[in-house]
């Protein structure tokens, strides 16, 4: 395809889903009809055409129930990069304080002719109930402790935008398991597309039925960072954490965290992300935040394209099935 082309409808016997729930259940070809769509959008932004017609006369309303900067942000520009446009709902200041439900509230806002909705709620499997009362499509982003299929989209669009490909690469995801939506969905993406993935932190963070999801269980950071290609270093999320699930922070950044001397032992090419708000300090150092392995930017720049080709896929689908 040429630079200036416009990305092509995807075939619809590889993307005919009207929803975006999750990484769970898509096959590694509508993992990657997704990752190239985004890869043809980047494309064209590198060339000029930032403007693009795909969701010309469509409305999307961003329902988020957390707050929530970059990813809101994210879509948000998408959306408008597409000729949409948007409605931006937040929980704070909403009707939700004087008794609204959670149903009430997207009803009505689909009533002002909305056709997509993102949704962030902390309650796993809110994106996919609202399912059963739309007609519009929904986007999932962030529910609960469930997946946040977005962030896990750019993170392996952004690894194998360095690498070539998915398979074949050994990838760890530190830290936080137990209450971290990104590690499913990263865990989904990355096994369909053929990755190793080792999940590493203390005992108490990492839950012990997550090894039936085919990964590798660790406790150590020292003993796979010299084996990995990738590590993804995930927020300690204590908002979500209702007791202590390690002494101190200070240990943790010494057991968990990624440092200079850890990047030292490191393969020479080994990439370092980190999905946003990081701690510095905690999860990684300064150094290794803007060191030389880290495409920590380079993931917040490829999430604008995965929600382009996310947005742009779902109305192609829901076209096609005469939904739109």
């Amino acid at each position: 395809m040429s630079p200036s082309a416009s990305p092509s409808a995807a075939p619809p016997a590889l993307w005919n889903r009207p929803h975006l729930l999750g990484l769970q259940g898509l096959s590694a070809a509508e993992l990657t009809v997704i990752l190239d769509r985004a890869a043809d959008f980047k494309r064209l932004h590198a060339a000029g055409q930032t403007k693009l017609d795909h969701l010309k006369g469509v409305t999307v309303g961003n329902l988020f129930f957390e707050p929530s900067t970059r990813t809101k942000t994210s879509f948000s520009l998408a959306a408008k990069r597409l000729s949409a446009d948007t409605v931006d709902f937040t929980a704070s200041g909403s009707s939700l304080s004087k008794g609204e439900t959670f149903i009430d509230t997207a009803r009505n806002i689909e009533a002002m002719g909305v056709t997509q909705m993102v949704v962030r709620h902390s309650t796993s499997g809110a994106p996919y109930h609202l399912t059963k009362h739309l007609k519009a499509g929904v986007i999932n982003a962030g529910d609960g402790t469930h997946e946040h299929p977005t962030q896990g989209l750019l993170d392996i669009f952004t690894i194998r935008e360095h690498r070539g490909q998915i398979a074949g690469l050994t990838v760890a995801l530190v830290g936080d398991i137990l209450h971290s939506r990104v590690a499913r969905s990263n865990i989904w993406g990355l096994t369909t597309l053929g990755a190793k993935v080792i999940v590493c932190g203390p005992a108490t963070l990492i839950p012990p039925e997550i090894e039936r999801l085919g990964v590798e269980i660790s406790h150590s950071l020292d003993a796979i960072v010299p084996r990995t290609d990738v590590i993804n270093l995930l927020r300690i999320q204590a908002e979500r954490q209702r007791s202590a699930f390690f002494p101190s922070i200070y240990e943790y950044a010494h057991f968990f965290g990624m440092n200079g001397n850890r990047v030292q032992r490191a393969r020479k090419d080994v990439l370092i992300l980190a999905p946003g708000p990081i701690n510095r300090g905690v999860e990684l150092t300064p150094d290794v935040a803007d060191g030389d392995h880290s495409v920590i930017l380079d993931q917040v720049t490829n999430g604008l394209f995965i929600r382009m080709a996310c947005l742009s896929l779902l109305h192609e689908a829901r076209s096609v099935s005469g939904q739109h």
